[in-house]
Formats: structure tokens, C-alpha cells, sequence
């Protein structure tokens, strides 16, 4: 690390140890809720629509052409063997292992980057050398193991031949596509930036000039007057404080947010990340006209735009899919072993007290989004509190015989599986509160600091608090934050693994019924 003045360097790892050690305020008295302005909400409107990741569209597309190569080779086979669906071992190996070794080629010449594949024709060679190299290594193990006389030449060349013209076909049809969903918006990634005047100007211009610039800046939001911050900079409008960038973010599906402020400026950068880390986005302080050197895997680069990597999105892209995938599997097979269970307790609170089976309530979801969460009604139906202002305690007249049993064992959280299925949560994760749920008198976002990250994910059924004992009721703030500790460790540190880590121990751990009323 060089230092070219004697400011003091900001480290990444140091400023999320420092976010995280932050003190907590005493008695933080309750903010009120920022309201968006109308010309922001506006904007916000026009930005609701989901946009298509690059990182996810290549992953499509080496599933895509490693498919339909092996498809071509399976009906050059069939063709040339008179419609024969008997594959020897040698046929089937070849099948599989060319190409996979063609997309490992294209990945290791940078063919799958969305520059490359702007430009079919300009980066033929790299796919189609992949390709040839692909069969020279092939014809390579032929000859010397001795089986070359096991294969059709004719299938191989034409495989070979149709496999050129399909890629070539494909990639301009592909780069033909991305230029039109560049232009129209479906594939882009959407940011704000954060702090106005020259650094932002600067950086916007800086972005403009890139070649392959996939960033889309929606606004530019600052707290300082006009005097210091224009209220239209390079084009761009300022719509608004850094707090109605949060409920902005709320609103419109943005990827980034990019932070243009002197890296001296350390005491404004932490009290700005204070209030952003808090929503699922990456997080990038615009390094562009800093001379600080850092480490380079602490940079990403918009063309040749540096940026300092302060936060990534959590649970993103590739492995979205995967968790979404997990919980799909795993909640079908729940519904298959435990629907005699969801109908004998229908049937028991049916006969226990007059009322509704199920009881709904609204609770914050991803992005502190509101949702409506199902579960089995434990409570007599005119002293239900949907708000759950009121928390249920140790003999609460309100909970039915039941009810009393149901919440002990958790089987009035089964029900919630249909939310997962509806995407509107996720098996494991932070547990979904209640969007009045407080702690004497106080809601847990005036308890906690940063209470709002836990909404960086999806909620869970199950989570990484409730089996390390935090479930039940909420009487102290002590509790609330130590849930909240947990559910950001779990959100910080997650896998698939993990998951299923979690998921096999709950049934383990809901034998500790201590805090469950």
C-alpha cells in the first residue's frame, strides 16, 4: 500500500469491523418514518420492473451451448447411423466430454464475458478455436489409445462442421440481443449514486466514457444544500436525503449504490454506511480519483472505473436460484410427510374454539417489504392481536388448549411452507417479526441499530437464531439484539450447507420448549 499524503488509508475489513462494533445508542427515541418525495417516488415507479443480471444470463447461456452441442452431436450420430439410438461407451464419453471441454476452453479465453459477446464476430476466434481444439484433443485420444476404428469419421466432421455453424449463428444471435436489452433496459445494473457535486460529476462522466458500461444511474441523493450539491448534476437530478434513498431503495430494484465522496472523508463515509447497509444492494465507494493504492481484490471495476468493495449483496444471482431451488425441493417433501399432521390439527382447532383454522399476519419481508404470513390460529378468534404488539406470555388467557400446544411444538408454523412455495419466504433465514412487534414500548428497530439488515434476505421458517435457543417471547431489549446478532452472522456467513445445517437441527432443537408460550 503506497501513501502518497499522510491521510489515513480506509482498510474494508476495518470499516465493516468498525460498522459492526459501532456503539448502540441508549435510548434512542423512535424515528420518524421518512416520507419520499413525490418526484423521487416517481422515478422509483419507474425502476419496479425486475432487470435481468449479466453474471446470471452467462450462467444460462454455458448451460444453453454445452446442451446444444450435445444435442448436435446426438443427431449427427443418428443420422449417420440410420437412426440408431445405440451409443457405445466411446460415442457417449464424446459426447459429453467435448463439449464440456469447449465451454471450459471459451471460459479460460474470456468468451463469456458480455463484452465478447457484444461482438460475435470480432471474438469468433476464441469460441471457435475452443471448438477445434476441443475435437483435436479427442481425435488425440483416438490415435493413441488405439479406438480411432471404433468411431464414424462422417459423424465426427459433421458434428465438427454443424457445431461451427451453430455457434457462429448463435453468438451473433446472442450479441444481437444483448444490444437490445442494453437499450431497453432489461439487462443492466441500476444504481445511485450517493453524494453530489464535482466527485460526482466526475464519476458519472467517468462511467459515460466506458466503452461497455452496463451501469444505469437512476438519481444521485445527498444531504448537503444546493449551495454544496446542485439539484441536477451531469444530467442527472438529485431527488433527495440520504434517509429517502433508503425508502427509495425500497421501492425501485437497484444493484448499487455508489458512494462519491474523498476517502478523507472518513467520519461521513461511516455515518452514511450506518444507514445503507441495511438494504440489499452492493455498496462501492467510487475509487476513481483517489490515489490510495488498496489490494486488488478489494476493487471491482466498471470498465476501467475502480471501485472500493465495501459490501456485497448477500444471497445473489447463481445462488439465489440455488437456495430457491433447496427451498422448493424441501417444502414439498415437508407438505408430503406432514400433511397428516396439518389435518389433524385443522381438525383440532376446529373442534377447540369457533373460528378461522388459519390466522394470517402481516410481517416485513425481503427488503423490509410487508407480507402476509400463514399460520394455524392458537388464540381465541376476539382476542387475537394481529399486530402482535401485545407478545404472547407464559399462561396468556388469549391462547386456546391448542393453541397452547401447537405454539410448544411449532406446529402452527407448518402452514408457512405455502409461503415458501409462493417465494415469500425461504425455509431458513432471519425469522419474520411483525411489523408492530415491540419490546416494552419500543419497536426493535428503536432497539437495535441496524435492525433492518436482517431484511437483506428473505425470512425464514426456521433460522440460525431460533436454533441456538433465541425463540419465543421478546421481553428485553438484550434478546431482540442478540436475535439480531445471530440473524446477521447467518446472513453473513451463508451456503447451502448451512442450510441444511439448520434445517436438520430444527427439529432436534424444537425439543427445548422453555421459551415457547
Amino acid at each position: 500500500m503506497t501513501f502518497p499524503n499522510p491521510i489515513t488509508p480506509i482498510d474494508p475489513e476495518e470499516m465493516r469491523r468498525n460498522l459492526a462494533d459501532a456503539p448502540q445508542p441508549e435510548q434512542e427515541k423512535p424515528a420518524t418514518k421518512t416520507v419520499l418525495n413525490d418526484f423521487a417516488r416517481q422515478i422509483a415507479e419507474q425502476f419496479q420492473d425486475t432487470n435481468y443480471s449479466p453474471n446470471m444470463l452467462l450462467g444460462e447461456l454455458r448451460l444453453f451451448e454445452g446442451v446444444s452441442l450435445v444435442a448436435l452431436g446426438f443427431a449427427s450420430h443418428y443420422f449417420y447411423t440410420g437412426g440408431s439410438t445405440l451409443f457405445s461407451l466411446h460415442v457417449l464419453l464424446s459426447l459429453v466430454l467435448v463439449p464440456f471441454a469447449t465451454i471450459l476452453f471459451m471460459q479460460i479465453a474470456d468468451a463469456y464475458q458480455v463484452q465478447a459477446l457484444r461482438g460475435a464476430l470480432k471474438t469468433s476466434p476464441k469460441y471457435l478455436s475452443s471448438w477445434l481444439i476441443s475435437f483435436g484433443i479427442l481425435f488425440a485420444v483416438f490415435y493413441f489409445a488405439r479406438i480411432e476404428a471404433a468411431f464414424d469419421r462422417s459423424w465426427i466432421m459433421t458434428w465438427l462442421f454443424v457445431g461451427i455453424v451453430w455457434m457462429t449463428l448463435e453468438r451473433i444471435f446472442i450479441s444481437f440481443a444483448i444490444r437490445h436489452w442494453a437499450r431497453n433496459g432489461t439487462m443492466e445494473r441500476r444504481a445511485v449514486v450517493v453524494g453530489g457535486g464535482e466527485p460526482a460529476k466526475q464519476l458519472i462522466r467517468a462511467l459515460e466514457h466506458q466503452p461497455e458500461n452496463d451501469i444505469r444511474i437512476c438519481g444521485i441523493f445527498d444531504d448537503r444544500n444546493e449551495s454544496r450539491s446542485p439539484v441536477m448534476i451531469a444530467g442527472y437530478p438529485k431527488l433527495g436525503t440520504v434517509d429517502e434513498l433508503v425508502e427509495f431503495a425500497r421501492l425501485a430494484r437497484l444493484d448499487m449504490l455508489i458512494i462519491s465522496l474523498p476517502m478523507a472523508a472518513e467520519a461521513r463515509i461511516m455515518h452514511l454506511l450506518k444507514k445503507l447497509w441495511v438494504l440489499p444492494l452492493d455498496i462501492r465507494l467510487a475509487a476513481h480519483a483517489n490515489k490510495l493504492h488498496f489490494r486488488p481484490r478489494a476493487y471491482s471495476h466498471v470498465g476501467s472505473v475502480p471501485m472500493l468493495d465495501i459490501f456485497d449483496k448477500p444471497i445473489r444471482d447463481w445462488d439465489s436460484v440455488a437456495k430457491r431451488v433447496f427451498d422448493v425441493v424441501f417444502s414439498v417433501i415437508a407438505l408430503t410427510l406432514l400433511w397428516p399432521v396439518m389435518v389433524a390439527t385443522a381438525i383440532a382447532i376446529k373442534l377447540d374454539s369457533p373460528g378461522p383454522v388459519f390466522f394470517v399476519q402481516k410481517r416485513h419481508g425481503f427488503n423490509n417489504e410487508t407480507i402476509n404470513v400463514l399460520k394455524f390460529r392458537s388464540m381465541y378468534t376476539n382476542m387475537s392481536d394481529p399486530t402482535a404488539k401485545n407478545a404472547v406470555t407464559k399462561g396468556d388467557p388469549r391462547v386456546t388448549k391448542v393453541g397452547r400446544f401447537i405454539r410448544k411444538t411449532s406446529i402452527d408454523e407448518l402452514p408457512q411452507f405455502f409461503n415458501v412455495l409462493r417465494g415469500q419466504l425461504s425455509l431458513v433465514g432471519p425469522r419474520p417479526h411483525a411489523v408492530e412487534a415491540q419490546t416494552r414500548d419500543r419497536r426493535f428497530g428503536d432497539v437495535v441499530e441496524g435492525y433492518f439488515a436482517r431484511h437483506r434476505v428473505k425470512p425464514g421458517v426456521t433460522g440460525w437464531a431460533q436454533i441456538n435457543g433465541w425463540r419465543g417471547e421478546i421481553d428485553n431489549d438484550e434478546k431482540i439484539k442478540l436475535r439480531t446478532a445471530f440473524d446477521l452472522y447467518y446472513i453473513e456467513n451463508w451456503s447451502l450447507l448451512f442450510d441444511l445445517k439448520i434445517l436438520f437441527l430444527t427439529p432436534i432443537r424444537l425439543l427445548n420448549t422453555e421459551n415457547a408460550y
